[in-house]
C-alpha cells in the first residue's frame, strides 16, 4: 500500500479551500488541531438554536432567539459617539427595535432600507419595557430566508472563530466529502441501523432538534464506532505482527507447580487458577505470548507469576522477573524464595549493586543455565547479561514499561514470551484502549488471610486527637504510614510539608520512632529509611506518595493520609492497599480539610464503602474522565474527536472483536471490505497501522 487513497485527497487538502476560511482563520484554528477539511468534519456541533420562523415576537418570553419577518421603519443614528444606532421594525403584530453598536449608517441603510421587508434572526431582549434585538445574527431578503437553518447547529468555538464561520466551513467540507466504500461488517450495520459514513456526517452536521445531538443517535454512534474501529485495527495489527514472530512452545509438566501448590497453606482462588491456566496455554502455543495480568492490590499476582515462571523451567528454559526498583526486586525475591525452595528451583537476584567477583559468578551461573529464575531491576538489560535459554519475562508494570523495553528484553532470548503485571485496576474501556494489543487475565478476588481495612474519615481539626491515638498504637508495637499531601505539583514544597510533619510527629512520639522518605532524597537514603521501617526500627514512616508502589510491611497496620481530598481515587486505593497485609486488623484514616467539595466528599465516601479496586476505578472514570484517570500525557490512550470512552465502552468492545475478526479473515486487507478498512485507517490518521500492513 503506497500512499493515501486518492478519494481522500479533498479532505486532506488546504483548509483555506473552504468557504469563509482565510489565512488568518487558518492560523487561529491550527492550535485546536483543525488543520484540514477532515478535522472540521470531525468537529461536531455541541448544541443548537431553534431558528424556526414565527409571525410575531409578541408572545415570546425574552431573552430568547427568534426568527421573524419585519418591515423596516425609521432609522435613528446615534446622537454622540459610543451611543447605539437604532432601527424601528414592525412584524405581523408588534413593533420593536434593532440595535447596532459601532455600525456605519450607510451600511445599515442598505441592509435595512425603510419600508422594505426583511427576515431577521437574533436574540430578543427587554430593555426599558421595549423589546429589542441587538446585532441580529441574520438579516436577509424574504426570498433568501431559506438560507437560515430552522435548527442551527452550535459548534465548540475558539476565540476569533464565529458560528457563522463554522457553519460555512462545515457546509463547504460536507460538499467535498466523498462517498466511501463501507468498512463496517454488514451484519453490524443492519443490527444497529447505521447509515453510511457520508450520510452519518451529513446528519451529524444538520441536526433538526436537540435530540439529534445525543451521542446515541445512529449517525453519531456510527461516527464514534469508526474512530474506535480504526484504533482497534491498529492494535490488532500490532498484535498480529507480534504474533507472526514465531514463539516457542514451553509445555508444562506440572512437576514443579504441584510441589509449590502442595506446600501452600491455602488453596489458590478461582481467579488465580483461571489466570494460571490461560498463561499455561499461551506458553504451550507456538505464538509469542503478550498478556496483561490485571489484579487489584493483594489479589495474589506473585503466585500467578511464579507458576508461569515454573512452566518455562519445567520445559527446560529460564525466566526473569523485572521490578522497577531495588526495594521491589528484593520484595519479589522474599515473596518467591520460600516457594522456589519448595519446588527446588534456583532463584537469584541481580541488581545494580552486584559488583566484582560476586557479579561475575552470578553471570556465569546465568549463562550456564544454573540459575533458573532471575529476579532483577533493569540491570538485567545490561551488556554482558546472557541467559542460557530465556523464555519468559514477567514485568511488574508499576513503572510504565514501554514497548521498546519489552523488545530489548525479547532480544535477550529467542522469541521471549511476555507477561505484564499491573496492580492498577483499569476500567474495561480504558484497558481496551490502552492494552488492546494484549490478551488480558483478571484477578478479581482476594486470597484468604487478608484482613479487610477499616476506613474512616476524620477532619484535620482533630489532628491532636489523631496523633494521641497514634502514640498509643505505637506503644502497643504497631507500625504506621503517614502520607503527606502533594503540594501544588511542587516537589520542593512536598518535601517541606513532609519535613514539617516529621518534626511534629517526632516531638510527639519520641526520637528514633519516626522515619521520613520523599522524592528529593538520594536513592540510598530512601532505601535506608525504608529498610529501617521494614525492620521495625522506626514505627512511623512519614512519606510523600513514593510509597504507593508495592512496598510490603506486614506489621504496618495503620495508614494515615493527610488532606486525602486532594488525592485521586485510584491513588488513595493504592495507598490503602499498603496496610492489611498481615494478620492484624488494619485501619486507614482519611484526614480531610473542611470545607470539602462535593466531588471530594463523594470520592472519600466511595473508599469508605468499598475495597473493590475495579468498582473504584469505574467510579474514578465517571468522576474525572479518561485523560485524568491514567494521566493522558504518558497514558498511550488515544484522543478521540467524536467517540466518548466513558459512555461508549460497549462500542469499543464490539470494535475490538470486529477488528480482530477482519484481520483473522483477511490478514493483508485485500478483500473489498479490507480495502475499505485501509481507507478508514487513512481517514482516521492511523498511519502507524498502515506501516504495520506494509511490514506484513
Amino acid at each position: 500500500m503506497t500512499g493515501r487513497p486518492e478519494v481522500l485527497f479533498p479532505l486532506f487538502g488546504a483548509l483555506n479551500k473552504l468557504d469563509g476560511i482565510g489565512p488568518k482563520t487558518v492560523q487561529i484554528l491550527e492550535p485546536t488541531g483543525v488543520t484540514k477539511p477532515r478535522d472540521i468534519l470531525m468537529t461536531l456541533p455541541i448544541s443548537g438554536v431553534d431558528r424556526g420562523q414565527r409571525a410575531t415576537i409578541r408572545d415570546v418570553v425574552p431573552p430568547t432567539v427568534v426568527t421573524v419577518e419585519v418591515t423596516a421603519g425609521d432609522h435613528f443614528p446615534p446622537q454622540s459617539r459610543g451611543r447605539p444606532y437604532r432601527i424601528h421594525v414592525t412584524d405581523a403584530a408588534t413593533t420593536f427595535q434593532l440595535v447596532f453598536f459601532h455600525a456605519r449608517g450607510d451600511y445599515l441603510s442598505k441592509l435595512l432600507p425603510t419600508g422594505q421587508r426583511r427576515v431577521v434572526s437574533g436574540k430578543i431582549e427587554a430593555f426599558d419595557s421595549m423589546a429589542q434585538m441587538v446585532h441580529p445574527d441574520h438579516v436577509l431578503r424574504p426570498e433568501d430566508a431559506d438560507d437560515i437553518p430552522s435548527f442551527e447547529p452550535v459548534y465548540p468555538l475558539h476565540a476569533g472563530i464565529t458560528q457563522k464561520l463554522m457553519w460555512k466551513g462545515t457546509r463547504s467540507a460536507l460538499r467535498l466529502a466523498p462517498d466511501l466504500d463501507e468498512w463496517i461488517d454488514p451484519q453490524l450495520m443492519i443490527q444497529h441501523g447505521w447509515p453510511s459514513w457520508l450520510q452519518a456526517m451529513r446528519d451529524a452536521h444538520t441536526p433538526e432538534a436537540t435530540a439529534d445531538l445525543s451521542p446515541h443517535t445512529v449517525a453519531r454512534e456510527r461516527l464514534a464506532y469508526d474512530e474506535f474501529f480504526a484504533h482497534q485495527m491498529t492494535l490488532a495489527l500490532a498484535r498480529a505482527v507480534a504474533r507472526r514472530g514465531k514463539g516457542r512452545s514451553s509445555v508444562a509438566t506440572n512437576t514443579l507447580q504441584s510441589k509449590v501448590l502442595s506446600a501452600l497453606p491455602y488453596a489458590p482462588t478461582v481467579a488465580q487458577t483461571r489466570a494460571v491456566a490461560e498463561i499455561t496455554n499461551d506458553l504451550a502455543a507456538p505464538i509469542r505470548m503478550n498478556r496483561l495480568l490485571q489484579g487489584d492490590v493483594g489479589s495474589g499476582k506473585t503466585l500467578v507469576a511464579l507458576m508461569a515462571l515454573l512452566v518455562v523451567v519445567e520445559a527446560g528454559g529460564q525466566g526473569v522477573m523485572m521490578a522497577p526498583t531495588e526495594i521491589l526486586a528484593r520484595q519479589h525475591l522474599e515473596g518467591l524464595q520460600p516457594l522456589a525452595t519448595d519446588a527446588g528451583v534456583a532463584l537469584e537476584l541481580l541488581t545494580g549493586r552486584d559488583k566484582g567477583r560476586e557479579r561475575e559468578a552470578k553471570l556465569a551461573r546465568l549463562a550456564s543455565g544454573e540459575i533458573q529464575i532471575l529476579v532483577g531491576t533493569h540491570a538485567v538489560f545490561q551488556k554482558g547479561v546472557e541467559f542460557a535459554d530465556l523464555r519468559l519475562a514477567v514485568i511488574d508494570e508499576q513503572h510504565r514499561f514501554g514497548v521498546a523495553q519489552r523488545m530489548e528484553l525479547g532480544a535477550k532470548g529467542d522469541a521471549v514470551d511476555v507477561l505484564v503485571m499491573t496492580a492498577t485496576p483499569i476500567p474495561r474501556s480504558l484497558s481496551l484502549a490502552q492494552y488492546g494489543d494484549m490478551d488480558v487475565s483478571v484477578l478479581d478476588e482476594k486470597p484468604p488471610g487478608r484482613t479487610p481495612v477499616q476506613t474512616a474519615l476524620v477532619s484535620t481539626k482533630r489532628l491532636d486527637e489523631v496523633v494521641e491515638k497514634l502514640r498509643r498504637a505505637v506503644a502497643e508495637g504497631k507500625q504506621a504510614y503517614w502520607v503527606c499531601p502533594l503540594v501544588e505539583e511542587s516537589e520542593f514544597l512536598d518535601m517541606t510539608a513532609a519535613e514539617e510533619r516529621f518534626k511534629h510527629l517526632r516531638a510527639a512520639l519520641g526520637e528514633g520512632m519516626v522515619g521520613i522518605v520523599h522524592g528529593q532524597m538520594p536513592p540510598a537514603e530512601k532505601d535506608a529509611a525504608m529498610a529501617r521501617f521494614v525492620a521495625g526500627d522506626t514505627k512511623v514512616l512519614v512519606a510523600t506518595t513514593v510509597i504507593e508502589v508495592g512496598v510490603n510491611v506486614p506489621n504496618a497496620s495503620i495508614m494515615m493520609i493527610e488532606r486525602a481530598e486532594t488525592f485521586g481515587l485510584a491513588q488513595l486505593h493504592q495507598l490503602r492497599g499498603r496496610v492489611g497485609r498481615g494478620a492484624a486488623a488494619s485501619t486507614c484514616l482519611l484526614l480531610f480539610q473542611d470545607p470539602m467539595s462535593e466531588t471530594g466528599k463523594r470520592r472519600l465516601e466511595i473508599l469508605r464503602e468499598t475495597e473493590d479496586g475495579f468498582r473504584i476505578s469505574e467510579e474514578d472514570l465517571a468522576m474525572r474522565g479518561a485523560g485524568d484517570v491514567i494521566g493522558t500525557a504518558q497514558s498511550g490512550v488515544p484522543r478521540f474527536r467524536i467517540a466518548d470512552l466513558e459512555r461508549q465502552t460497549a462500542l469499543m468492545q464490539i470494535a475490538q472483536k470486529d477488528a480482530r475478526k477482519l484481520l483473522h479473515d483477511d490478514p493483508k486487507l485485500e478483500t473489498e471490505r479490507g480495502k475499505a478498512a485501509r481507507t478508514a485507517l487513512w481517514l482516521m490518521e492511523q498511519d502507524k497501522a498502515i506501516r504495520l500492513i506494509s511490514v506484513g
